[in-house]
C-alpha cells in the first residue's frame, strides 16, 4: 500500500478487481467469489486483462498484490503480454508469519485492521469493538503457508532477472525502502541492439508463449496479430468496420488491411524505442514482402518447429468448462473431478481435422518464408518452454552466424 501511495500507482488485487463498479465481468466474479471464495484462472486473468487497458493503469502504471497464485496463472498473465518490470517476494519466518496473523484484530464499523502487539489503538472504544477476523487461526495459516511454498517455488522461475526477495522480518519502513529502491532501478538489457523479432511456426508451436517470455525478459512490445485485429474491431475503429465482417464470417482478413492494422501499432513509440515482438503475421512470402516494402523488417527470426503428433496432443485435448470458464487440458492439466469433466466443451477449433488443415497450409507456406528470411534460425519446439527460451535467447543475445558461401 505505501508503496502504490509513494509511485502513485494504481494497487491491484483480487478484492479490488472484483469490487469495480461498471464491469459486467466483475460482476460475474463478485457471484462467483461469494459462493466459492475463489475464481477460475480464466475469469481471474480476463479481470487483469480488463482492468490493466484502462486509462489509469497505462498512465500511472500498477502494482499487482498476491497474484499469481499459481504457476498457471503466471503463464496465462505472460501469454497475455503483461509483463512486469520488477517482482518482489517478501521472505519471513512461518512462525513469524503464524504470530502476525494470530495478533491481527478488525474493526467492523472501519474495516481497519489491528495488531495486538504491533498496532494497538489508544482509544479504548475502538479497542472494546475490535473482532478476530476469520481465517488466522493457526491451523488455517499453516494450512495456507503449505500451499503457498508448494506453489511458490514454481512460480519464480517465471520471472528470471526481475526478482528480488526481501526479508519481511524487519521493521515495515526498512522492507519499504529495500522495495522502493528496487523498482526505482531500471533493468540493462543484453540484448546488443533494439530487437525487431518475428516468431514463425504452426499452431500449437509455443509462439505466444516465448513472445511473452521475451517481451518480459527484454522490455519488448508484445505484437500479436490475431488480437491486434479483435481489439480495432471492439474498438469500433475505420479498420475496425472493415474488418469485422471477415471475422464475423470467420473469413481470411485481407493483407492490406492487416498491414494497416500492423503499421499502425509498430509505428508507436513503445516499439520504435523498446523493440517488438510480432507473431501471427506474415504466414507466407507475399505477406513477408509487404511487410518488408514498408520497412519493417526483423533482424531476429525464428522458426518453432513441432511435430504434427505433438501439436495434435497439445490441442485436441484442451477443454473449456462452460460453467467457470476455466480451461483444461486432459494430459497436463486434468479437471479435479468427475462432474467437472463430464461438462467439459472442445472448441471446434481444436478438432483434429481443423487442425490438420491449418497445419498443411503453414508448412505449405513455410519453405519459401524460410527462404525469404534466409538468416532464419530454427528451433526445436518440442522441448520445455524455457529450453525453448534459452535457444531463442541465445540468438538474440548473440551475433547472427555468417553463411560460407
Amino acid at each position: 500500500m505505501w508503496l502504490g501511495k509513494h509511485l502513485n500507482s494504481n494497487l491491484l488485487s483480487v478484492e479490488s478487481l472484483i469490487a469495480q463498479e461498471y464491469s459486467s465481468l466483475a460482476a460475474d466474479a463478485r457471484r462467483h467469489y461469494e459462493k466459492f471464495q475463489t475464481l477460475p484462472n480464466t475469469m481471474l486473468v480476463r479481470l487483469i486483462q480488463e482492468r490493466l487497458r484502462e486509462e489509469d493503469c497505462v498512465r500511472r502504471g500498477w502494482i499487482l498484490d498476491g497474484v499469481p497464485e499459481t504457476r498457471e496463472q503466471a503463464l496465462m498473465i505472460q501469454t497475455l503480454g503483461v509483463s512486469p518490470r520488477h517482482v518482489i517476494v517478501l521472505s519471513a519466518p512461518d512462525t513469524v508469519l503464524i504470530e502476525r496473523n494470530l495478533g491481527k484484530r478488525i474493526d467492523p464499523q472501519t474495516g481497519e485492521i489491528y495488531h495486538t502487539t504491533f498496532d494497538w489503538p489508544p482509544e479504548s472504544e475502538i479497542q472494546n469493538r475490535l473482532i478476530v477476523p476469520a481465517g488466522v487461526s493457526e491451523g488455517e495459516t499453516a494450512r495456507r503457508l503449505l500451499e503457498y511454498h508448494r506453489d511458490i517455488v514454481r512460480i519464480l522461475p517465471s520471472y528470471p532477472k526481475i526478482l528480488k526477495v526481501i526479508p519481511a522480518d524487519q521493521p515495515c519502513v526498512d522492507v519499504f525502502c529495500q522495495a522502493l529502491t528496487y523498482v526505482q532501478t531500471m533493468h540493462r538489457s543484453n540484448a546488443p541492439f533494439t530487437p525487431r523479432v518475428l516468431l514463425c511456426g504452426p499452431m500449437g508451436s509455443g509462439k505466444s508463449l516465448q513472445a511473452a517470455l521475451l517481451a518480459q525478459k527484454y522490455g519488448l512490445v508484445n505484437v500479436c496479430c490475431g488480437q491486434l485485429l479483435k481489439e480495432a474491431m471492439a474498438d469500433k475503429s475505420k479498420y475496425g468496420e472493415m474488418i469485422r465482417p471477415f471475422l464475423e464470417k470467420e473469413m481470411a482478413v485481407p493483407d492490406n488491411i492487416i498491414m494497416k492494422v500492423l503499421r499502425q501499432r509498430l509505428d508507436q513509440q513503445d516499439c520504435v524505442e523498446r523493440g517488438w515482438v510480432l507473431h501471427g503475421f506474415p504466414r507466407d512470402r507475399d505477406q513477408a514482402r509487404l511487410m518488408d516494402g514498408l520497412g519493417y523488417k526483423p533482424n531476429r527470426v525464428f522458426f518453432l518447429n513441432v511435430p504434427f503428433d505433438s501439436i495434435i496432443e497439445r490441442l485436441t485435448l484442451r477443454r473449456t468448462d462452460p460453467v467457470t470458464g476455466e480451461r483444461y487440458h486432459l494430459m497436463y492439466k486434468p479437471p479435479p473431478t468427475v462432474e467437472i469433466q463430464a461438462r467439459l466443451l472442445q472448441s471446434p477449433k481444436d478438432s483434429e481435422e481443423q487442425i490438420k488443415l491449418r497445419t498443411d497450409l503453414f508448412y505449405r507456406n513455410s519453405a519459401e518464408l524460410e527462404e525469404f528470411y534466409g538468416r532464419a534460425i530454427t528451433v526445436n519446439g518440442d522441448q520445455d518452454l524455457y529450453t525453448v527460451f534459452e535457444y531463442i535467447e541465445s540468438g538474440i543475445i548473440n551475433p547472427l552466424p555468417r553463411k560460407v558461401p
